[in-house]
C-alpha cells in the first residue's frame, strides 16, 4: 500500500525528519488546546481575589466565567467552519493571536467591565483556535493508527486541562496574584505562535473563503444566549416580573428564533437543521446541556464555599480540587475502555446516577463543616460521574452519523456543553442568591444555605441527564438490514 502523501505545503522529507515534524505539530495542537480548555476553569479560585481587587458584585463574578463561556460557545461552530474554509494554519494563528492579546488585556484590566469584555474576546479567540487544533491533527495524521494515537493525546489534554484549571489557578493566585491566571497565557501563546509559524503545514481552504461564513447565524445565537443569561442573572437584583428581566429574556428568545430561521435559509449554515432531526444526536445534545449545567456550577460554587465559608486560601482551595481532578480523569479513562464494549447508555446512566447522589450529598454542606467530612467524598463522586459522561455522550451523538458530518456532530456536543455551562451557572447562581437573600441569618449561614440550595438543584440537572440517557443507544450491535442511523424504528 502506498504511503500517505506529505502534508500540503511541505516537501517530502526523510522518515525521521518527517516524524519529528509531525510530533511537533501534535505538541503545538495539544498545547494550544490545553490553554483554551484551562481558561474555562482557571479563574474559579481567583474570583474571590478579583472581587476584592476590582469591587465585583456576585453577578460580576459570574460574568467573569460566563463571558468567556458564551463567546466560546456561540462562535465555536463558526471557528470550525473557518478552519475548513480558509485553512487550518491561518485560522490557528489568527485565533491564537486573538486569545493571547485578550489574555494580556485581562491581566491589565483595572475594572470589572474591562475584564469581562476582554474575557468575551478571549472566548472568541478560543472558539477560533480550538477547532483549528483538531483540524491540524486530522490533516497531519492520515494513517489510521497514528491518527488514533494523536486523537488520544488531544482527548487526554482536554480532560487534564479542564480538571487542572482550579489547581493552576490556585497556585498562580497565591504566589503571583490573580492577574497571572491571564498573564501566563502570553509567553505560552507567543511560543506556540512561533512554533506554528515554523512547523504547521500551510493548508488551503475551500473556494469562497470567508464570504461563505454564516456570520448572521453566529451573531444571532451568541447575542441571543448572552441576553438569556443576562436576564437570568438580573433576577438576583430584580424580580422575575421586572421589565429588565423580561426584556432580556424576550430578546434572547427572539434572537434564538431568528437563528433557526437564518439556518434554514442560508446556503452554508452553521447548523444544518436536518441533522438535528436525528433522534440520538438531539437527545445527546440535551443530555450534554444538563451535564454542562451541573459541571460548570460545581467548580464555581465549591470554590466560593471553600473560600468564603470555610476560609481557605486560593492555594488551599485549588489543591483541594485535586481529588476531583483525578476523579474526572479516572472517569474519562474508565469510559474510554468500556464504551465500545457496553455502549454509551449504561455508562451515561451510571455516571449521572453517581453524580446525582454526589450533588444530593453536597447540598448538605454546613457552616461548621470541613472539607474532609462535608466535601471530599461527595465531590469525588460528582467529578467521577461527570468524567464518565464526556466520551459516551459524544459517542452517542456520532452514532450513525456519516463521516462528513462527524465533525459537525462532535462540534454541536462541545457547543452544548458550553451553552449548558453558561445557562446552568446563571440559573444555579440565581437560586443561590435568592436563598441567601431570603435567609433569616445573614453572613456565612446565608451563604452556606444558598450554595446548598444551588447544589440541590444541580442534582436535578444530572438526574435529568440520567433519564435522557435512557433514550440513547445501548450495547453496540452489528449493523443489520433493518437498522437506521438512529437505531431500529
Amino acid at each position: 500500500m502506498a504511503s500517505a502523501p506529505p502534508a500540503i505545503g511541505t516537501e517530502p522529507a526523510p522518515p525521521a525528519r518527517r516524524g519529528a515534524r509531525t510530533a511537533m505539530i501534535l505538541l503545538i495542537a495539544c498545547a494550544a488546546q490545553f490553554m483554551v480548555v484551562l481558561d474555562v476553569s482557571i479563574v474559579n479560585v481567583a474570583l474571590a481575589d478579583m472581587k476584592t481587587s476590582l469591587g465585583l458584585s456576585p453577578a460580576g463574578q459570574q460574568w467573569i466565567v460566563n463571558a468567556y463561556t458564551l463567546g466560546f460557545a456561540g462562535l465555536l461552530l463558526l471557528g470550525g467552519r473557518a478552519a475548513d474554509l480558509v485553512g487550518a494554519r491561518r485560522t490557528f494563528m489568527v485565533g491564537l493571536c486573538i486569545f493571547t492579546a485578550a489574555s494580556l488585556t485581562c491581566g491589565l484590566a483595572d475594572d470589572g467591565t474591562t475584564l469581562i469584555a476582554a474575557r468575551a474576546v478571549q472566548g472568541l479567540g478560543g472558539a477560533v483556535l480550538a477547532p483549528a487544533t483538531l483540524t491540524l491533527i486530522m490533516t497531519t495524521f492520515t494513517e489510521p493508527r497514528a491518527r488514533t494515537r494523536a486523537m488520544g493525546a488531544w482527548s487526554s489534554v482536554n480532560a487534564v486541562g479542564g480538571a487542572a484549571g482550579a489547581v493552576v489557578g490556585g497556585l498562580l493566585t497565591e504566589y503571583t496574584g490573580w492577574r497571572w491566571v491571564f498573564f501566563v497565557n502570553v509567553p505560552i501563546g507567543i511560543a506556540i505562535l512561533a512554533a506554528a509559524f515554523l512547523y504547521a503545514p500551510a493548508t488551503h481552504g475551500s473556494r469562497g473563503g470567508l464570504s461563505r461564513l454564516d456570520l448572521p447565524g453566529a451573531l444571532s445565537v451568541t447575542v441571543g444566549l448572552t441576553a438569556l443569561v443576562y436576564g437570568i442573572i438580573s433576577t438576583e437584583s430584580s424580580s422575575w416580573a421586572s421589565p429588565q428581566v423580561w426584556a432580556a429574556l424576550a430578546a434572547g428568545i427572539l434572537l434564538l428564533a431568528a437563528f433557526v430561521v437564518i439556518e434554514s435559509k442560508v446556503a452554508a449554515p452553521l447548523v444544518p437543521l436536518a441533522v438535528l432531526r436525528r433522534r440520538t444526536l438531539a437527545i445527546a445534545n440535551l443530555v450534554m446541556i444538563c451535564v454542562g449545567s451541573a459541571m460548570f456550577a460545581m467548580w464555581f460554587l465549591l470554590s466560593l464555599y471553600m473560600q468564603q465559608v470555610l476560609g481557605f486560601s486560593a492555594l488551599k482551595a485549588g489543591l483541594l480540587f485535586l481529588p476531583g481532578c483525578f476523579a474526572v480523569i479516572l472517569g474519562t479513562r474508565t469510559s474510554t475502555h468500556l464504551v465500545r464494549r457496553i455502549g454509551p447508555r449504561p455508562l451515561l446512566v451510571t455516571g449521572m446516577a453517581v453524580s446525582t447522589f454526589g450533588f444530593l450529598w453536597l447540598s448538605r454542606i454546613a457552616v461548621g463543616g470541613s472539607f474532609t467530612t462535608d466535601v471530599a467524598a461527595p465531590f469525588v463522586l460528582c467529578a467521577l460521574g461527570l468524567g464518565m459522561s464526556m466520551l459516551p455522550v459524544t459517542a452517542a451523538a456520532t452514532t450513525g452519523i456519516q463521516p462528513r458530518e462527524a465533525g459537525l456532530a462532535s462540534g454541536l456536543v462541545n457547543t452544548s456543553r458550553q451553552v449548558g455551562g453558561a445557562l446552568g451557572l446563571a440559573i444555579l447562581a440565581a437560586i443561590a442568591s435568592r436563598a441567601v437573600g431570603g435567609h433569616v441569618s445573614p453572613g456565612v449561614q446565608a451563604l452556606t444555605a444558598g450554595y446548598g440550595h444551588a447544589l440541590l438543584f444541580a442534582a436535578l440537572f444530572t438526574s435529568g441527564a440520567a433519564v435522557g440517557s435512557l433514550f440513547l443507544p445501548g450495547r453496540p450491535a452489528p449493523a443489520g438490514p433493518g437498522a437506521t442511523p438512529d437505531g431500529p424504528r
